[in-house]
């Protein structure tokens, strides 16, 4: 098994406190509002903590598919969380799961500044194609201007 390892880091206006309880606290609960393709979220094991499995239920080109989200570790206090994608339409043929460590520092301004780490645990010497991987960048970018743009349009979230 090899691994690809890219990092990532982007701002938002949003703070960091704000910030993490949409994208960690409250992510099941607002992306089925801000996202169509997502219809539903629920536990299939563990009870919302390390370990915790999650089937996410989207519908892309008007098929019904799902993704299991695997949370890692989740540290409130540094505003830290990492999953995995473990099976289901976000993993390509040649890769057995996508690590995400994800973290948000204070920014200028009030804003925050979101650092993250993808692994890409490939299955023997395969690696996901440059199309691949420009969709998930793409997908995970967009479902983070969503969320933020959840926060900014509601004012009073907290």
């Amino acid at each position: 098994m090899g691994v690809l390892t890219f990092t990532d880091e982007t701002t938002s206006v949003v703070a960091p406190a704000r910030l993490f309880k949409a994208l960690v606290t409250d992510v099941d609960t607002i992306v089925p509002k801000v996202i169509d393709a997502f219809k539903s979220v629920e536990i299939v094991e563990g009870n919302g903590g390390a370990g915790t499995v999650k089937k996410i239920t989207i519908v892309e080109d008007g098929e019904t598919k799902f993704v299991l989200h695997k949370i890692d570790a989740i540290d409130e206090a540094n505003w830290g969380y990492n999953y995995s994608i473990v099976g289901g339409v976000g993993l390509p043929d040649s890769v057995e799961k996508i690590s995400f460590e994800s973290k948000l520092d204070a920014g200028s301004n009030g804003g925050s500044i979101a650092k993250l780490t993808v692994n890409f645990y490939t299955k023997g010497d395969a690696k996901p194609t440059e199309e691949e991987l420009k969709v998930g960048k793409a997908k995970g970018d967009g479902l983070f201007k969503a969320i933020e743009g959840y926060v900014l349009a509601n004012p009073d979230y907290n």
